[in-house]
């Protein structure tokens, strides 16, 4: 296999201009595929291909780094079913193993409280920011929606959002009745300085406030507050998801808030530790409070 190893690296060096980074990255992967090539590589079949894949994972390898070994596999056999030396791809039918993807940070309900609380005030800016922490907490809106809000979108009397999401599809989200508060007392400072854009969050020059300028402002406060590490309002998007589950709201409400179109999108947001999982159980199964 060695020889053809060569031949593929210079293939991608020559033909498709392979940075040296990919071409010991490539190396090192082909070179951990070697051991399991035991006869020509004109004999290299599934099998081989996923034995290899279950060695990287049971050695300890994670499944990203294990799945790009498999894609480093799966083009050196394109490159030699390409060049006749084999008569067909193996790898191409191989699954790659899917990455857990980890879930964004979760604060808990003080951490929150402490965090809408910071801003001091009532000034423009002040007002703006403890309007869009309440909202970003009280509604679970993602940060382009939030940045997209216009005047119009906001019914403080219903206290309802009419919100445009993913794929421009609108949803109507409740709101909370502080983050409603919160709202009505940036509007009077808004009103007072004559800023008349339709947009309803402003920065400090009466410009729509961009996607970037709400994680500043979430990103400010929680470092007030001590929070360190990743947080965004994505952070607060979680959260909110996290404690309406965990407040007994059903899954299928909580993917309508969020506009997900699968639940399985849902389920990668909630996030719920083992006491109250207990606690569900202890209420909801029949025979859990019962001794055998």
């Amino acid at each position: 296999m060695k020889d053809h190893l060569e031949g593929f690296l210079r293939y991608l060096d020559l033909q498709k201009g392979a940075s040296e980074h990919t071409l010991r990255a490539y190396r090192k992967d082909l070179e951990a595929f070697a051991p399991y090539v035991t006869k020509g590589v004109e004999d290299i079949g599934m099998i081989d291909v996923r034995v290899f894949l279950a060695g990287q994972i049971k050695g300890g390898l994670s499944k990203t780094t294990a799945g790009r070994r498999l894609a480093a596999v799966r083009s050196f056999l394109k490159y030699l079913y390409r060049e006749g030396y084999v008569k067909e791809n193996p790898a191409k039918l191989v699954t790659t193993p899917k990455a857990q993807r980890p879930l964004p940070r979760f604060l808990s309900v003080d951490d929150v409280f402490s965090l809408v609380e910071q801003p001091k005030g009532m000034g423009f800016l002040q007002t703006r920011d403890r309007a869009i922490l309440e909202l970003l907490y009280s509604s679970g809106l993602r940060v382009s929606e939030i940045a997209g809000l216009n005047m119009e979108d906001v019914n403080t009397r219903e206290g309802l959002v009419k919100v445009k999401g993913k794929g421009r599809k609108e949803r109507v989200v409740p709101v909370g009745s502080k983050a409603v508060d919160a709202i009505k007392s940036y509007l009077v400072e808004k009103i007072l300085l004559k800023r008349k854009n339709k947009a309803l969050f402003l920065n400090n020059r009466g410009e729509p406030l961009s996607d970037r300028g709400v994680r500043r402002i979430v990103v400010k406060y929680a470092r007030m507050i001590g929070i360190s590490g990743k947080v965004g309002p994505h952070t607060l998007r979680h959260t909110f998801a996290s404690h309406l589950l965990q407040a007994g709201a059903d899954l299928r409400v909580i993917q309508e808030l969020l506009g997900h179109s699968s639940l399985s999108t849902t389920q990668k947001y909630t996030h719920l530790d083992i006491t109250h999982l207990m606690e569900v159980y202890d209420k909801a199964h029949p025979m859990a409070d019962k001794e055998e």
